[in-house]
């Protein structure tokens, strides 16, 4: 009762300390030329996909429809946190209103949940696609492509609403310092002055659900290839299937190593340089390299891309 009256009589704070990557100006300066030029480089690489994939209607298949979702999904992703570190970067500590954070949040939380969702969904499709060919025009039909997408963005979307509005809801009293480059959950549990077992109950919930659930959906269904594969009789289609889903399996492993390591555990994390580097891993490193891990050995977007250059 007393420390309730005691939060209630504190001035609640109205914005937050971004402190970024770094502090030394010399090593900011670097940091921020490599973080622009990987920023503007994942805009074109995804724009470049997006344009393809809309463009030659012999991409107009499952596989790259959930690859236009997810690079229309990365280039969101890398624009609600690159801004921010990008700011941190040229001005040093920066400053946030309460608003302005709690709106980051949500569309963080809402996009890597749904590129949780995605990739579990491009996983799917691969194992119908290898494991029941015959029934793939039939499962993996534009009406079950269209559900799988849509379930993927409103899904996350109901999951960040839930975990923002836990989050919002708890009084931050001081200090306001968020050692990270954007508002994160995290730093934000780590400054309140209320209990936050319920939020982190919700938190850890949603992250087992989310992470865990779609994580099981992605291995089992490279487990199923793994096998189909194996008892494949030509040499050429077991390297024809392996090298289909390759670079699933690296984006997979990837995303998930760093995106699990962080919230799938109660969330008050104390190393928090640990957490910036994980951060950085899978909000600017991993956007960047998907479409190149993709498309590399693609031939199909190879061919597509030559096309696109010779019309132009």
């Amino acid at each position: 009762m007393e420390r309730s009256l005691a939060v209630g009589n504190m001035t609640r704070v109205q914005e937050f300390v971004l402190l970024g990557l770094s502090t030394r100006p010399e090593v900011r300066d670097v940091l921020f030329a490599v973080f622009l030029t990987l920023y503007l480089l994942t805009l074109l690489e995804n724009s470049l996909i997006v344009l393809l994939v809309c463009r030659h209607s012999e991409l107009h298949k499952p596989m790259y429809f959930f690859l236009c979702n997810l690079s229309c999904l990365e280039m969101c992703y890398v624009s609600v946190t690159t801004p921010s570190l990008l700011a941190g970067l040229r001005t040093g500590p920066c400053r946030v209103p309460f608003t302005a954070c709690m709106t980051q949040l949500f569309f963080f939380i809402s996009l890597i949940c749904t590129e949780c969702t995605l990739l579990a969904s491009m996983a799917y499709d691969r194992y119908v696609a290898i494991c029941r060919p015959l029934h793939y025009p039939l499962l993996m039909r534009p009406q079950v492509c269209l559900g799988l997408a849509v379930t993927s963005w409103l899904g996350g979307l109901l999951v960040s609403v839930a975990k923002t509005t836990c989050i919002a809801s708890l009084s931050y009293c001081g200090p306001n310092v968020l050692n990270q480059f954007f508002c994160d959950v995290s730093p934000l549990l780590n400054l309140s002055c209320t209990h936050v077992a319920l939020t982190e109950l919700v938190d850890f919930i949603s992250a087992i659900i989310i992470f865990c659930g779609t994580l099981l959906v992605a291995l089992a269904s490279y487990s199923a290839i793994g096998v189909s594969v194996l008892h494949m009789p030509s040499a050429a289609a077991r390297r024809k299937a392996f090298s289909t889903c390759a670079s699933h399996l690296v984006v997979v492993g990837v995303f998930y190593s760093a995106a699990l390591f962080i919230y799938c555990r109660p969330s008050r994390i104390r190393s928090m340089d640990l957490n910036k580097v994980l951060s950085v891993i899978y909000t600017v490193a991993t956007p960047v390299c998907n479409p190149v891990i993709y498309c590399l050995r693609n031939r199909e977007v190879h061919a597509a891309l030559w096309k696109t250059l010779h019309w132009s």
